[in-house]
């Protein structure tokens, strides 16, 4: 058993390497032959956006699949319950990272050298200087509400980080900002919905498991199943639709190849896609195998492609957008 344990963190610490090392290293990468620049503080500033999505997805998946738990027979508020949430450290997390963006955003967006450089008072000057206080203030709400008797509240502050998100990738001077904005909206949340989703019901599972029946377990895992479908539904249809105002149906193929931003978005296509398959996979088994638990392998390997996802989408935001109007 312990060895099976130090495996298993093992594993954890190779994959949050890996997930860390494509943001970090994935801008010189990406831009390679393009002729494109590459921003200053590109990978850190592609790291800061990986863990404000993650620490977003937790907690959003966290309500979502705990509300799912209390909806079954037997199971929810009752023993065995569900896992001890990781939506503090999430926050914390997000805090952090937000807060590290907006220390960016305040020097024009440039790394700051020191804590002279940064111009505090100025990010209440400008549109972006606004979002990235409101995401800080928003993480420390949620925070806060998350170590409360009621933590489901936080979900209106993760709505404001969600929000604030959708209008930062879409400026004012953007040719239909507010639609881009609706699509970002819906698209993020979607995704948050899906992986932090998919990594809380895995875990409240591994809770369940030899306390309940077999059947609970089954039935939550169904049942998260199902909105899944929807959730890729919109995933893709956004996507897809945010993917074509930016790249003009001619031009596809050809930024696909010969932008950093199309190779980045080719490549959390190929690992959506991936993920998709994966889950088609684990509902097969939930509704035909004799043992509907054996689905938790197939859906284990998706948590591991959604959170490489992840981290392929906070690179995505540190690249040059090939906007053409």
């Amino acid at each position: 058993m312990r060895r099976a344990g130090a495996g298993r963190s093992v594993a954890v610490l190779v994959l949050v390497a890996l997930a860390a090392s494509i943001p970090l290293l994935g801008p010189p990468t990406a831009l390679h032959g393009t002729g494109e620049a590459e921003a200053p503080g590109a990978g850190g500033t592609a790291l800061l956006r990986t863990v404000l999505f993650a620490a977003l997805c937790v907690p959003v998946g966290e309500l979502f699949v705990n509300r799912l738990a209390r909806s079954l027979p037997g199971a929810g508020a009752g023993d065995p319950g569900v896992p001890r949430g990781w939506s503090p450290f999430a926050a914390a997390a997000g805090f952090l990272a937000a807060l590290a963006l907006a220390s960016v955003v305040a020097t024009g967006n440039l790394v700051p050298d020191g804590l002279a450089d940064i111009d505090i008072g100025g990010l209440y000057a400008s549109r972006d200087g606004k979002l990235a206080l409101l995401e800080v203030n928003a993480f420390l709400v949620a925070g806060l509400c998350a170590v409360t008797r009621r933590p489901a509240t936080q979900i209106w502050p993760l709505a404001v980080v969600v929000v604030a998100e959708a209008l930062r990738a879409h400026p004012a001077t953007e040719h239909s900002p507010l639609t881009g904005s609706v699509l970002t909206l819906v698209h993020l949340t979607c995704a948050a919905l899906w992986a932090g989703g998919l990594l809380h019901a895995l875990r409240t599972l591994r809770l369940w498991h030899g306390r309940y029946d077999p059947e609970a377990g089954a039935a939550l895992l169904g049942r998260y199943a199902r909105v899944a479908v929807v959730l890729l539904a919109a995933i893709t249809a956004t996507g897809v639709w945010s993917s074509l105002r930016r790249m003009p149906p001619e031009t596809v193929l050809e930024q696909l190849t010969a932008t950093a931003y199309g190779r980045v978005l080719l490549a959390k296509v190929v690992l959506v896609a991936v993920a998709a398959v994966l889950a088609g996979w684990a509902r097969h088994r939930v509704r035909r195998a004799a043992d509907p638990l054996t689905a938790v392998a197939p859906a284990r390997a998706e948590v591991v492609a959604l959170g490489l996802a992840v981290a392929v989408s906070g690179l995505l935001t540190a690249l040059p957008v090939p906007i053409r109007w």
